[in-house]
């Protein structure tokens, strides 16, 4: 285990250290005052807690028939044969993942508001959340595990799974927010 951290770990942070310290900047397409903007009073519906309860519910429904496949090959000893369309079922997660965070984006803009930085991340990333709800009904109606071991062992795979499938969905809205207003504020005509 040290040989595998000395030998991997280390040489690629520091290769990603060197490679960030060169990359350029982001530039940002325009100029920002100093004092934040006043943000009006906004609706129960755009605050964070109602749009990443609805904001995570699409990502994860687009990939919810192809997990009952994955969990059942994963935890049900089944044969997986559909790769191609795990394939089509990742573009299609993305590209929800993308459209759900640029509308809820767009949609806060509307409404005035400007930090849309870590919104944009937890509206797609509550995905996760609901993975973690459906390996819960999964393994109440699925599978058959006697012990609190195995059970134990399932629900941390199970929640190591969710958080990364969370981080992902997280990360492509986030990075579609950001192409979406570096467009949307490079078009603005200031005078």
């Amino acid at each position: 285990m040290f040989l595998l951290w000395v030998c991997v770990s280390t040489p690629l942070v520091f290769a990603g250290s060197y490679l960030g310290f060169r990359a350029e900047k982001t530039d940002v397409p325009t100029k920002t005052n100093q004092i934040a903007r006043f943000i009006p009073e906004q609706p129960f519906y755009a605050d964070v807690p109602f749009t990443c309860l609805f904001g995570g519910i699409l990502p994860f429904g687009s990939v919810c028939i192809e997990l009952f496949f994955i969990m059942s090959a994963l935890w049900l000893h089944q044969y997986f044969y559909m790769m191609g369309f795990l394939m089509a079922v990742l573009f299609i997660l993305v590209a929800t993942c993308s459209m759900v965070s640029i509308v809820m984006c767009y949609l806060q803009l509307c409404g005035e508001d400007h930090r849309w930085w870590w919104k944009s991340f937890w509206n797609c990333a509550t995905a996760g959340v609901y993975l973690f709800l459906y390996s819960l009904w999964f393994l109440s109606s699925k599978l058959d595990l006697v012990g609190t071991l195995p059970i134990a062992v399932y629900l941390t795979y199970m929640s190591m799974i969710s958080i990364a499938f969370g981080m992902l969905c997280g990360s492509v809205g986030f990075l579609s927010c950001l192409a979406f207003c570096q467009r949307i504020y490079g078009a603005v005509k200031v005078d």
